[in-house]
Formats: structure tokens, sequence, C-alpha cells
């Protein structure tokens, strides 16, 4: 037990941020979604949200819905703003970082539409 401990393997803090940041490389998501699947990892909400503060310090939620939003652009899939809040709601974004990403997709379309 002492070697597996001394090994970080049973080290909880230490494998919930190796799972984040390894889950927010593959698969961004927001912190609500990312604190439900630690919770069913066991790990406690205190230390989920201690990770999660930590994580999303570093690299801004708005940041991570980008990303998210990106990967699925990338996929060649006309971005609706109905399918985008539904897919960042899916992911865990706050409601408060959806619409953010909405409006600057609004804003995005309004200067393509200026253009033609």
């Amino acid at each position: 037990m002492c070697r597996l401990t001394d090994l970080r393997y049973l080290d909880d803090l230490a494998y919930a941020q190796r799972w984040v940041e390894k889950r927010l490389a593959t698969k961004p998501m927001g912190q609500e979604r990312l604190k439900a699947e630690l919770r069913a990892k066991g790990i406690s909400d205190g230390l989920a949200e201690r990770v999660l503060t930590e994580v999303f310090r570093r690299n801004g939620e708005e940041v991570v819905a980008r990303r998210a939003l990106q990967a699925i652009s990338h996929q060649g899939k006309r971005l609706a703003s109905g399918y985008m809040a539904r897919f960042l709601h899916q992911r865990g974004f706050s409601d408060e970082v959806i619409d953010r990403m909405m409006t600057e997709f609004k804003r995005s379309e309004d200067v393509v539409h200026e253009d033609e």
C-alpha cells in the first residue's frame, strides 16, 4: 500500500488532475460535466471543485468551449446556433459561457453577411 501511495497511484488529487487534463485534451467540456464525471469516479465534490478551479484558472472555460466548437467544425458540420447551444450544453458548459459563445457566433455571422 505504501508503494502505491509513493507512486501516487492512490493520490486522488493527482489522479483527478491527470484525468481532467487528459479529458480536456481529448474531449473539451465544461466544468459541470467534468465535475459529474469525477463524482462518478469516486472523487469528492470538494476535491473536484479544487481541481476544476485550478484547471479552468489556467484554461478559461470560454477557451475550452471554443476548442470544443472548433473540433466539431473540423468534422465538416455547418454550425447552426441552435446546434451549437445544445452541443455546448451537453458538454457541460455554463449558461453564461454558452451565451457568450452565441454572441460571438452571431457577431462573426454578421461580419460574414456584411462582406457578401
